[in-house]
């Protein structure tokens, strides 16, 4: 982990002298090298948002991607993004994504290196039973005694150090909460244990005042905080935290130092979201993943805006910008 500038008590500031210190895995031979990526979410109605993580995922490096969305928009989500798999998911009569979907995608969750759940989704009584699945799917597993339970057993934490796979993922692939799952895992806390050490959350303020069950005060210590109840790496609003114990890394708060007010745009998130996947996939830690897809989301919003000026571009034109940004920083 490179050195940066910060204040006496401040968080450390990610800079492009920083990340091109904190080099990203190489990109491999092959498609397969780079990392999988599964977005489940994609409701009826808002297929859109699970397009725009999904397409944010593949511009930030990742090697595979699959969309895990309602049944009755799967055909036309792939073929508006050809590069991707798409499986249909069980929705209600609205659209919205069930629970009984998850045996559908079991291969998917056994082989991806990060998984991401919320874009899309639109029914928060749902996205809670969704979790609840997915961390039952877990614990079932865990209790088997199979090697990822064992690990968590004892309590250690793959957070995308060496290991087999694009993110060295022996303890489970890294799952990244988005949307209507931030606002699930609130209510969630106490069965969040198979997911410690590897979960990336992604709330914006009022996500974030839902998670910590108040609202929001100092945000460096509030994103803190939540890291620390849920073992995970967050980013909010440009602040990076990480629990105590998660990654290999010497800090613990990092502080986006680009980003135009431009980012506030319908489907900005959902860009985020992926783009912290993408490069999660490709073998980082979580830290490292949430740094550099923030830094890389914020940075593309300045380039469009320099261009186009502060208001009227659109989320899925920030994907665009990724991999000459990326270029720019060594990788």
């Amino acid at each position: 982990m490179p050195v940066s500038a910060r204040g006496d008590s401040g968080p450390q500031l990610v800079t492009p002298s920083l990340l091109r210190d904190w080099r990203l895995p190489a990109p491999g031979e092959d498609k397969y090298s780079r990392g999988s990526v599964l977005v489940v979410g994609g409701a009826r109605n808002t297929p859109g948002a699970a397009l725009l993580a999904g397409t944010a995922a593949l511009r930030a490096g990742a090697g595979k991607l699959t969309l895990a969305v309602a049944e009755s928009v799967a055909v036309q989500v792939g073929v508006a993004l050809p590069e991707c798999g798409a499986i249909g998911l069980p929705e209600t009569s609205d659209g919205s994504v069930t629970a009984e979907g998850v045996d559908r995608i079991s291969a998917n969750l056994d082989s991806a290196d990060a998984i991401l759940v919320g874009p899309g989704l639109d029914d928060p009584d749902l996205a809670r039973e969704l979790l609840e699945a997915l961390l039952a799917r877990e614990e079932a597993a865990g209790s088997s005694g199979d090697a990822a339970g064992d690990r968590q057993a004892g309590g250690k934490h793959d957070d995308g150090g060496p290991g087999s796979g694009a993110s060295g993922r022996e303890g489970g692939p890294a799952v990244v909460l988005d949307a209507f799952a931030l606002a699930a895992l609130a209510e969630l806390e106490d069965r969040v244990g198979p997911w410690r050490g590897r979960l990336i959350l992604t709330p914006n303020p009022t996500e974030a005042g839902i998670l910590l069950g108040r609202d929001p005060e100092d945000l460096e210590t509030d994103v803190a905080e939540i890291a620390r109840r849920f073992g995970a790496v967050v980013s909010c609003q440009g602040l990076i935290a990480r629990a105590p114990g998660v990654g290999p890394e010497e800090s613990g708060l990092w502080k986006i130092t680009t980003g135009y007010g431009g980012l506030g745009t319908s489907g900005s998130g959902d860009v985020l979201a992926g783009a912290i996947a993408g490069v999660r996939a490709r073998g980082t830690t979580g830290a490292q993943a949430a740094c550099w897809g923030t830094h890389l989301h914020a940075a593309a919003a300045d380039r469009l805006a320099s261009r186009m000026g502060p208001l009227g571009f659109l989320a899925r034109e920030l994907a665009d910008e990724l991999p000459a940004l990326m270029l720019e920083l060594g990788t």
